[in-house]
């Protein structure tokens, strides 16, 4: 009974150690990663950080990478993401811009007190490509009681 211990117990070592062996090297690519070509998000910016937020605007649209992104030169099943060439991205940049722009001058008062309150891309696009020319329309408004 004491032998067969020592098998499962160097099993779980041996797994222990490929397991930390693999994640050290993911963490030393993330630390020396850096985004490049970025102008309107911070240049110090986390990969974890800015895939989230494009991951946001993705969502938002309901579009893939390649909505924005350019192909990559060198490789047309890869994205190059640092590139201009396709027109959407600096259209995406002016959006983003006038995003914040909006939220700074409308809504920084309740943000800072509700932190609920902001202009989102899914605020227009709904999830679409191209947003709305027009919002849908409420044909009766609620009324209060006494009116």
């Amino acid at each position: 009974m004491k032998y067969q211990i020592k098998p499962f117990l160097f099993i779980i070592a041996i797994i222990g150690c490929v397991s930390l062996a693999a994640t050290v090297p993911q963490q030393k690519q993330q630390q020396d990663w850096k985004a490049k070509n970025l102008k309107v998000l911070p240049k110090d910016i986390s990969k974890k950080a800015l895939d989230s937020i494009m991951h946001d605007y993705r969502d938002a649209l309901g579009v893939k990478c390649n909505f924005c992104h350019a192909k990559s030169a060198t490789d047309s099943t890869k994205l190059d993401f640092a590139s201009d060439a396709n027109r959407k991205k600096n259209f995406a940049r002016y959006m983003m811009v006038m995003t914040d722009s909006i939220n700074n001058k409308y809504f920084k008062r309740q943000l800072q007190r509700h932190g609920t309150f902001s202009v989102t891309c899914a605020t227009c696009h709904r999830g679409e490509e191209e947003p709305a020319v027009a919002m849908p329309m409420i044909e009766k408004m609620p009324q209060k009681k006494g009116e």
